[in-house]
């Protein structure tokens, strides 16, 4: 059985749990002291931070309702997965969004990354979302056929502009 446990510093919402691949598994809701096993998985998908500054964006996060879960096996973190919910003008209900999930290299194939989206569509779900989107790079095909696995289908392209600070 999959554990799901609260942050260390306390808990929005009570976690499911679920029954996964493996026993040891857990996946619970991350904090700003888990920046430092954090930043690893987000350099596996290309974005370099310093855990500093991985803990200096966990107010804004949380604060904006966002949710971050870790998952770890033996106390090591294997996956990650950010979720964010949005009230739109031109759905009935929310859309959640699955911002990033990464599982690690050594532990990709073995119910990790569907542990993750399981608990992600848990959470985005008892939040009011009506649709639940994830966000995937073009040229992360293996991505986009997991996903496609658990019923995501490709609905649009996505544009994005990076904008200057002045």
């Amino acid at each position: 059985m999959i554990k799901l446990s609260h942050p260390r510093s306390g808990s929005h919402s009570k976690l499911s749990a679920m029954r996964p691949r493996d026993d040891h598994l857990e996946i619970r809701s991350a904090g700003p002291d888990d920046a430092v096993l954090i930043a690893p998985l987000l350099a596996q998908l290309g974005y370099t931070w310093e855990p500093a500054a991985i803990a200096a964006r966990f107010a804004g996060l949380t604060s904006a309702g966002d949710t971050v879960l870790l998952a770890l096996r033996g106390g090591a973190a294997i996956g990650l997965a950010t979720l964010h919910a949005t009230p739109v003008l031109h759905r009935p209900t929310s859309v959640g969004r699955v911002t990033s999930l990464v599982v690690a290299d050594g532990a990709r194939g073995q119910g990790v990354g569907r542990a993750l989206m399981a608990e992600a569509e848990r959470i985005l779900t008892a939040r009011g979302c009506g649709l639940i989107e994830v966000t995937s790079n073009r040229t992360r095909t293996d991505a986009h056929a997991f996903y496609e696995k658990l019923g995501y289908v490709a609905t649009s392209f996505r544009f994005a502009k990076t904008i200057k600070r002045r």
